[in-house]
């Protein structure tokens, strides 16, 4: 089953592939919201602007979101209060309900039809141990967001303990959204290149070189809005965020359907919605089921959790759609919105939207324009994308160094226990061979289908994801399906080299 988002609309128009040299004011690399609503608002100022996506609009996060545009992050303001005082956590709240009625304004000058709904949202508990962080949000948000309110009762078909109310956040369609600002800069003079990947970026003189295609687009500006940063210096992102890999499903049923938006704080987490049919008919999106992306997952322990969740609620209800997204998450909670690094003048980079990048990319794409139009920059200090303060989750940057030692390391020096004939069909996992590691993916008629399980970012042990039937990277959330594409894939010389280790070993035997 593929994203609803994506089979709710036909393929978006593009200028298809980058087939030769070009120039531009400015060069965008991604296309999902965050790197289209960017180009929008320069197309609007009159620069000529470019954006290429290694794949189609919106196949990215965007199109596999729950798609709440809220700015309820989450216990976000206790935390933000705690740690950098009441006025940021203030100015934290304000631009992202800026971000919300920034895209409403969109919506409404372009007459964009994407089921823009306002719908309270809430975030609540189930678990009498949760209920004191509830208490601590609410009574952070009394100085911060005046119309919060702290609530027992909530619209949803199970018991909960308490929860804190927003008013007046929204929800929509983010490719029937996304589509529209396409439109709107095909329309004006901006291109938009898919099937186009960038590999390198170079500072030549005043100006910036993108590699792209094996062709070359010369801008004085670069953005990078492609989720993760694949460049690796300077910047260092790699090492300040890490992947998160989360589920959704849609389910029809014929019951009673909630009014807003929700999540809980415990574990397992879930994120409830609903979301309207082409044929005008309401379904819930159900998400949740998260984990680090490149720990080990089976289908019971990733779909199967909100299976049975959906079946508690509803009973009758019926499984439409199945998918998976991933998210990069910060260590401090903040995303990383400014200057790539100051290395590298004119060059920008929007990331770590710690699963929250309907508002937050709003509130990117206007921090960039700001600063590309006026060399300045609204709520610089919140953030700043070159931080390096002191981290004070040491929990999480604890883990991180330890997934990360352990794919570069212990992965690549530990016994493979597996076999050939252990791995089932339609399943995957690592063997080894005369002392080499050796991907392998056997399909459903029992053929098997050979990789490297080497990240080609920074080189991490790929571990195999039973649920998506992918390969991921533990260290910074690389995908790669089955077959190895989308990174790098032995293909036919891999099956050639498996095929003389194995037979090296029988000759030994």
């Amino acid at each position: 089953m593929n994203s609803f988002w994506i089979e709710s609309i036909e393929k978006i128009k593009s200028n298809g592939d980058l087939e030769q040299d070009t120039s531009a004011d400015v060069c965008i690399i991604g296309a999902g919201i965050c790197g289209l609503t960017t180009a929008y608002y320069l197309t609007k100022k009159g620069y000529k602007v470019l954006v290429i996506e290694k794949g189609e609009i919106g196949h990215g996060t965007t199109g596999f979101t729950t798609a709440k545009i809220t700015s309820q992050h989450g216990l976000i303001y206790h935390y933000l209060s705690k740690k950098y005082g009441i006025k940021v956590a203030k100015k934290y709240f304000e631009i992202n309900e800026e971000a919300i009625n920034n895209i409403e304004q969109i919506i409404r000058e372009n007459n964009i039809s994407c089921d823009f709904e306002r719908k309270d949202s809430y975030i609540y508990t189930s678990n009498e141990e949760e209920k004191e962080k509830i208490l601590e949000e609410a009574e952070a948000l009394k100085y911060i967001n005046l119309e919060s309110e702290l609530v027992e009762k909530i619209d949803l078909p199970f018991r909960t303990l308490c929860g804190v109310k927003f008013k007046n956040q929204a929800q929509f369609n983010p490719l029937k959204y996304i589509e529209g600002l396409v439109e709107y800069i095909l329309k004006h003079g901006g291109r938009i290149y898919t099937n186009t990947l960038c590999t390198d970026i170079k500072r030549e003189n005043e100006e910036y070189v993108v590699y792209a295609n094996s062709k070359k687009v010369y801008s004085k500006y670069v953005v990078l809005t492609c989720g993760y940063p694949f460049l690796k210096v300077p910047g260092f992102y790699f090492a300040k965020m890490y992947q998160a890999s989360s589920y959704v499903i849609g389910i029809e049923t014929k019951s009673k359907l909630p009014e807003g938006m929700y999540i809980n704080i415990e574990n397992p987490t879930y994120s409830i919605r609903t979301a309207k049919l082409n044929d005008g008919k309401n379904i819930i999106l159900l998400g949740g089921a998260g984990h680090k992306t490149g720990e080990k997952v089976n289908e019971e322990q990733t779909y199967g959790v909100l299976e049975k969740k959906a079946k508690e609620m509803y009973p009758d209800c019926k499984i439409l759609y199945k998918w998976s997204t991933r998210d990069a998450v910060t260590l401090d909670k903040i995303a990383y919105i400014g200057e790539y690094s100051s290395l590298l003048p004119n060059m920008y980079i929007a990331t770590g939207f710690n699963k929250w990048g309907m508002t937050t990319s709003n509130v990117a794409a206007n921090i960039i324009t700001e600063k590309i139009t006026n060399n300045g920059g609204m709520y610089d200090e919140i953030f700043k994308s070159t931080r390096m303060e002191p981290i004070t989750n040491k929990g999480e940057m604890k883990n991180m160094i330890v997934d990360a030692s352990k794919s570069f390391v212990v992965d690549r020096i530990k016994e493979t226990k597996i076999t050939l004939d252990d791995i089932q069909r339609n399943s995957g996992g690592i063997i080894e061979i005369n002392g080499e590691k050796i991907g392998v993916y056997k399909d459903e008629k029992g053929h098997n289908h050979y990789v490297k399980p080497v990240c080609t970012h920074l080189g991490c042990m790929l571990e195999w994801n039973d649920a998506d039937k992918t390969w991921d990277c533990p260290c910074h959330g690389s995908r790669f399906d089955r077959f190895g594409i989308a990174g790098h894939s032995w293909g036919r010389s891999c099956h050639q080299k498996f095929r003389k280790l194995r037979n090296a070993r029988a000759k030994r035997d």
